[in-house]
């Protein structure tokens, strides 16, 4: 990518935004191959075509946005993102002229290789030093979208990360408002994601494009990622490439780890964390380049809940105790000619308990002994990756992904066990190339995924193994800047269900450069998991049915998996903004997606002592509207407003209603302040609108409480940063739901918990009260400091 250095750089930006207007206009005038019009006649003559790639002679990285044309001015063209270019030239064209601000012009010969040549640009000195007496002050953004793309993207930084206490991914989205995140019961502690109104296993969860959180760790494994492992993330909002799977109905969440060879990463980082309501964490990061083609990456965590809490005094944990151990080790190769390698292992070790203050690990769970909770996590992934670059040719790839992913968890809920067991093998294999030029780019490749599944759940075994092959096809068409076109098919054979086809369709056209409109389309599969996605179910007196049977019934008839797949499409509209606004840089968006569900595994809870799975029988739809402004109003203060509205309806055996436990308006606001000193100070606020709670007991009044509507609720958090020696060490204090709001009554029927009107299930405020907690992070030996 483009490379620019010290106090010049916003200058260089200037310039080149003024050059690339220029070159807009001359783009828009109709190309022709020879001059006519002194003789007013139309002369025809022969062409070639001349491809190649131009990089910094220094680093070899590709340069943006280059100028090429013939030394009789009738032919020219620009470098795309990866550098390369192709023009057509007269026959007796042998000499292009290559110009670049910042580094020095270039005149190429042409001899007969026409293809694939290398250009190699140097850095203007003399306009280096001209540009080092100018001073510019900029700042990145800590969460961006780019205008660019046929894809909305969200670019979520470090620094967005650091504005509060991000532990683990289920923490990381405080500041996002395209997420919503809440508790999954009032005993686990365990926190989901909602995207579109849909639940987090609907939004598909990758480490550096390679699926990751799926499966049994549906709801777990947020918590198996901590936050200081993590460098970015990108999140989008429906329909995703075909190329990465056939799920992902609401949308795609990619994480991007601290990476050992890249010059800002530190040598080493230490982070400690302690929170007021007895939470410990640690975090270990050794980053070591051997060469610069070999590097690694050894990372550690460790974590310790150790404090009895019930803030709200109903004789319940309002957070297990325990502990949680991850451990990472990564490598990475680089080879001379564009063979790049990566390989890596986590493993992770979870061991909490918790339920009614009373309870000790092994207490019989019958009489008026206390009610208990466990809950015991092993988990092993393994992943590869192998690349192939072209240099002459950056445009064609290849490359192979691999991972394997073995987990194994033991839940107890009071008198309920559940145990689950998932051996997952994942292989992607993607070439990418263009056809005549970059403005058109193919990627195509096949895939394989074999998930096995074990689960028992009150001794009653379920089990079931899907091998699904696949392959796919991706087109991609760009004229100019203005327009975007990505199309993509697959097609798939589940061993269980049978084949199926996914096509997927992205839209953007950008009118001008700060302003892209953007459309998708797609169809999303994917097989649920009624036990592990609702766990928090089991927290309650609830009879488990599956399709109107109780379970042990249905599952002795013999059929390992008695559902439908769930099947979804996907359609978005959005628009993005940028705008500035006295001299300041803004962002106005918004979008609206909906989803429609042909088949879904109904999760039904309307009546107060079951909960009842079963396949679609009629309509259900999620309607999301979101509008977003980020704008920084004075110097170095950033505000983000926003404003989202969910309609999820589903039918139910009690007719079309809305989804409990999601609300429909939420506001949100987030305020940013740092100084020259780099303090650095977060607000943000967020009201959340009423639920639709379905019936309930409620234990006061000794009645069973029809469906309604919850209240509506305030959440405060605050953050202060202080940074040292330039991001040497960094020092930081917070305060989680300053306001101290809880959920009253938070247990239903909480003084008899093995009484079918218990239920810790039914959460739509916060499970945790007021949380102070302070941390410090040492980053050593990262370049700059």
């Amino acid at each position: 990518m483009l490379r620019l250095r010290g106090s010049w750089c916003t200058l260089v930006l200037l310039l080149q935004h003024i050059f690339k207007i220029s070159l807009l206009s001359a783009l828009l005038t109709p190309a022709y191959t020879v001059s006519a019009q002194e003789t007013g006649q139309e002369q025809s003559v022969a062409t070639k075509k001349v491809s190649g790639v131009i990089v910094d002679a220094k680093t070899k990285e590709p340069l943006i946005g280059v100028f090429i044309q013939s030394k009789d001015k009738q032919f020219n063209q620009v470098s795309d993102i990866n550098g390369f270019f192709t023009i057509d030239v007269a026959d007796t064209v042998n000499l292009l002229e290559v110009t670049y601000s910042g580094y020095a012009s270039q005149d190429v010969k042409l001899g007969t290789k026409l293809e694939g040549i290398a250009i190699s640009l140097k850095e203007d000195r003399l306009s280096a030093d001209e540009l080092k007496s100018v001073q510019v002050i900029g700042r990145k953004q800590t969460t961006s979208i780019s205008t660019s793309g046929a894809l909305k993207v969200e670019r979520i930084g470090a620094g967005e990360l650091m504005k509060a206490a991000c532990c683990n991914l289920s923490e990381s989205f405080e500041t996002t408002p395209s997420v919503d995140v809440g508790f999954t019961d009032a005993v686990s502690g365990y926190k989901q994601i909602q995207m579109l109104g849909l639940a987090g296993a609907y939004t598909s969860f990758t480490r550096e494009n390679i699926p990751d959180i799926r499966g049994l760790a549906a709801i777990t494994g947020l918590t198996f990622t901590p936050g200081t492992f993590v460098e970015s993330m990108q999140l989008s909002k429906g329909a995703g490439s075909v190329v990465n799977g056939f799920e992902g109905t609401a949308g795609q969440i990619n994480v991007e780890w601290l990476k050992p060879f890249e010059a800002k990463t530190p040598r080493l980082v230490v982070n400690g964390y302690q929170s007021s309501q007895g939470r410990s964490e640690g975090n270990l990061i050794l980053n070591h380049n051997f060469n610069r083609h070999l590097s690694t990456s050894v990372l550690l965590h460790g974590r310790s809940d150790w404090m009895k809490v019930d803030m709200n005094n109903d004789g319940f944990l309002d957070n297990p105790m325990g502990t949680n151990f991850v451990g990472a080790n990564r490598w990475f190769y680089f080879g001379d000619k564009g063979l790049e390698i990566q390989g890596g292992f986590k493993a992770i070790v979870l061991n909490t308990a918790g339920g009614q203050t009373g309870y000790k690990k092994g207490t019989e769970q019958a009489g008026n002994n206390p009610w208990g909770y466990q809950n015991k996590v092993n988990r092993l992934e393994t992943w590869a990756k192998i690349g192939k670059v072209y240099a002459a040719k950056p445009y064609k790839s290849m490359g192979l992904q691999l991972s394997g992913i073995f987990h194994e968890q033991e839940n107890q809920y009071g008198r309920r066990d559940y145990t689950g067991k998932q051996t997952s093998f994942y292989a992607n294999y993607i070439y990418q190339t263009i056809i005549s030029n970059t403005n058109n780019v193919i990627k195509f490749g096949a895939s394989a995924l074999m998930d096995q599944y074990e689960e028992r759940f009150m001794n009653n075994p379920i089990a079931r193994t899907e091998v699904v092959p696949g392959a796919f096809v991706e087109y991609s068409y760009k004229w100019m800047d203005k327009i975007n076109v990505v199309a993509g098919l697959r097609g798939d054979y589940n061993s269980v269900f049978g084949a199926f086809v996914t096509p997927r369709l992205h839209l953007r056209y950008a009118p001008n450069e700060q302003t892209a409109i953007r459309a998708s389309v797609g169809r999303a599969q994917r097989t649920a998991n009624m036990f592990a996605e609702n766990m928090g179910l089991m927290a309650s007196g609830r009879t488990f049915y599956f399709n109107n049977t109780d379970v042990a019934t249905a599952l002795a008839a013999g059929d390992a998996y008695p559902f439908k797949p769930e099947v979804a499409w996907n359609m978005g509209l959005n628009l993005t903004k940028k705008f500035m606004l006295n001299y300041r840089d803004g962002t106005f968006g918004v979008d609206y997606y909906f989803t429609n569900f042909t088949n879904q595994v109904v999760t039904d809870i309307e009546n107060y002592n079951s909960v009842n799975f079963y396949n679609l029988d009629g309509k259900s739809y999620s309607h999301s509207f979101q509008v977003q402004l980020d704008y920084e109003p004075i110097r170095f203060f950033d505000l983000r407003l926003a404003y989202r509205f969910y309609d999820v309806k589903t039918d139910y055996q009690a007719g079309l209603l809305e989804k409990p436990l999601v609300a429909s308006h939420r506001a949100f606001a987030n305020l940013a302040y740092s100084t020259r000193n780099q303090w650095k100070v977060d607000y943000t606020v967020q009201w959340i609108g009423a639920k639709r709670l379905p019936q309930h007991f409620n234990e006061h009044h000794n009645a069973l409480v029809a469906s309604g509507n919850t209240p509506a609720y305030w959440m405060m958090n605050a953050q202060i940063n202080k940074v040292f020696k330039d991001g040497f060490l960094n020092v930081y204090v917070g305060v989680e739901n300053i306001l101290n709001e809880m959920q009253h009554p938070l247990i239903m029927g909480a003084s008899n918990p093995y009484g079918q009107n218990f239920d810790a299930s039914l959460v739509w405020g916060s499970g945790m009260g007021r949380n102070i907690y302070a941390g410090f992070k040492l980053n050593i030996g990262a370049k700059g400091q």
